[in-house]
């Protein structure tokens, strides 16, 4: 079952932005490119590090730690050391906030 998890109200969630929303099984690094709307797991798939304050370069996000390289679109590795793709998210922009769809177990 999907839950929508409010990120953000659009106006305070400004191009060239990132958000970190913590769920029961994730870390979710949330950018805003250029008014579109992304969402990525904030772990490094080659040493676990935070990725949310490393630097963007276009539509990559470079892990601070070691410079592997992701897409921020699709999760895709660009660069090493990483070699295994992140996890994405589904986002939404809806009734003036921003949301994530994360995964839960039914009840």
């Amino acid at each position: 079952m999907t839950v929508w998890i409010t990120v953000a109200a659009i106006g305070e969630f400004v191009p060239g932005s990132c958000r970190v929303v913590e769920t029961e099984d994730a870390r979710i690094a949330v950018f805003n490119l250029d008014g579109e709307y992304y969402a990525i797991e904030d772990v490094c798939t080659h040493d676990g590090g935070e990725l949310a304050n490393g630097k963007v370069e276009g539509n990559e996000i470079i892990c601070p730690r070691h410079g592997a390289r992701f897409s921020i679109k699709t999760g895709e590795v660009r660069g090493p050391p990483a070699y295994q793709d992140l996890r994405t998210f589904p986002v939404r922009a809806l009734d003036g906030v921003v949301q994530i769809g994360a995964e839960t177990a039914e009840a």
